[in-house]
């Protein structure tokens, strides 16, 4: 692979939402449109194009603030892209979120039949994502992104979701967030990880070539090159059952934030048990220059210090010897709570929505997102665990524990409840800026 002629991305005809990590902290709003006349529709594509800024923009005309916009296959359909066309796309986008409901396991009180409408039906058809570093100017961003829509009969709102981060970088059940993100080849934005090599542009940008030397894009090329595709999902956080659970296998109170990071791989502050193994390190936690420089085959292999069936390790599992090259399921991240913080100490939830509006990024729906969910999150396989799920995200029944690799005995929790609920989501493409042109220029 590293023979292989390095290809140039045309940053100018990305859009900024790809490649740029959002500011922190940060808000955040979806909203997502049904298009019910073509012409209005194609519209409403030329005037995003000009509110759209691309990757090559290092600050938009609003700062560190930029507007996102994406189609779900029945958005393309309904502006008019003939079907010849969307043939050429990956077929998991071309089915649908809730078509894959049972790969990915969204199943139970988890299935399409109890989203939230109209997330997972024929109506949603765009996708527009506005995001800032605070309220305000999230809603100078609304605004500057409104005329888009604005007066087009044809198009209408149909759902909106705010979200948001605090300045700790935390989500509901009290972990750092957003901490590990890939180096790409041609993106001005580094990696998090120094010790892993940049991987190729086409693992996330389609028209380049990927990891396996392949270029994945749609037809034509101007409507599928500098596009990716993009997986959004809502989840619903049980934060009162988290708490409860780790204080029922708990000894202690230093107990109950040890059994926390070994769960997900990483102590609340952010600092990985790879590198501080024993209790936690905010300052270590809050350097991005340092919290995330480890690998585990090298100095970790049985897992003792991070078990192989926390969070981080599943989602990521860096140069470990696992079913499935690690570099081909890469991912990009982006995630953003919603709802109310459940208030410190209370352990049962209190009815309230909160949790984590949850977006993939990526040129490989099926062995990036969909892998990682079947194969990674919700089997243990991989790593020589037989069905064991992922601690908080899986989707457990209360039969299946979680064990903790030690000497001289193994530590083995009670059975896992779910904790984390989906409420629904859509796989959409997210088009480079030459292809919004081209979409607005459709004709019947």
């Amino acid at each position: 692979m590293s023979g292989r002629t390095r290809a140039s991305l045309q940053l100018d005809d990305i859009q900024r939402g790809v490649l740029s990590p959002r500011p922190t902290p940060y808000a955040a709003t979806y909203l997502l449109f049904r298009v019910d006349d073509p012409v209005h529709g194609r519209e409403l594509m030329r005037r995003v194009g000009a509110v759209v800024t691309s990757a090559a923009d290092p600050v938009s005309p609003l700062g560190n603030t930029w507007v996102s916009v994406a189609l779900t296959c029945h958005g393309l359909r309904a502006l008019g892209v003939p079907d010849s066309a969307l043939a050429t796309f990956a077929w998991e986008f071309r089915q649908g979120m809730a078509a894959r409901a049972r790969a990915l396991g969204d199943v139970g009180e988890s299935g399409p039949e109890s989203w939230e409408a109209p997330l997972g039906t024929s109506a949603v058809h765009v996708v527009l994502l506005a995001v800032a570093p605070d309220a305000t100017q999230l809603r100078a961003a609304i605004d500057w992104a409104r005329p888009a829509y604005d007066h087009l009969s044809g198009v209408t709102a149909i759902w909106r979701q705010d979200c948001y981060t605090l300045p700790t970088e935390t989500e509901h059940f009290g972990y750092r967030d957003g901490i590990s993100q890939p180096a790409i080849e041609g993106s001005p934005i580094a990696g998090s990880n120094p010790l892993q090599a940049p991987l190729k542009a086409g693992e996330f940008v389609l028209g380049y070539p990927d990891e396996l030397g392949g270029v994945q894009s749609p037809q034509p090329a101007v409507l599928g090159r500098n596009g990716s595709y993009v997986a959004i999902r809502k989840l619903h956080q049980r934060v009162g059952a988290f708490r409860r659970y780790l204080r029922d296998n708990a000894t202690s109170p230093e107990d109950e934030e040890l059994l926390a990071a070994k769960i997900m791989g990483r102590w609340r502050s952010g600092a990985p048990l790879a590198l501080s193994p024993h209790h936690d390190d905010p300052a270590l936690g809050a350097d991005p220059d340092r919290r995330n420089t480890f690998l585990y085959e090298r100095d970790d292999p049985a897992g003792f210090t991070t078990p192989g069936g926390c969070h981080i390790r599943r989602a990521n599992p860096r140069d470990a010897s696992v079913a499935g090259e690690p570099r081909l399921h890469r991912m990009i991240r982006r995630g953003g709570v919603y709802g109310p913080p459940l208030p410190p100490g209370i352990l049962d939830d209190d009815g309230a929505d909160r949790g984590l509006m949850f977006t993939f990024v990526g040129a490989h729906l099926g062995r990036q997102f969909e892998f990682v969910q079947s194969e990674w999150m919700n089997d243990g396989v991989f790593f020589g665990a037989n069905d064991a799920r992922d601690p908080i995200i899986g989707v457990h029944d209360g039969t299946t524990g979680f064990t903790i690799p030690r000497r001289p005995l193994r530590r083995r929790l009670s059975p896992l409840p779910r904790f984390v609920v989906t409420r629904g989501g859509e796989y959409c493409f997210l088009p480079g800026l030459n292809a919004l042109r081209w979409l607005g220029d459709l004709k019947d």
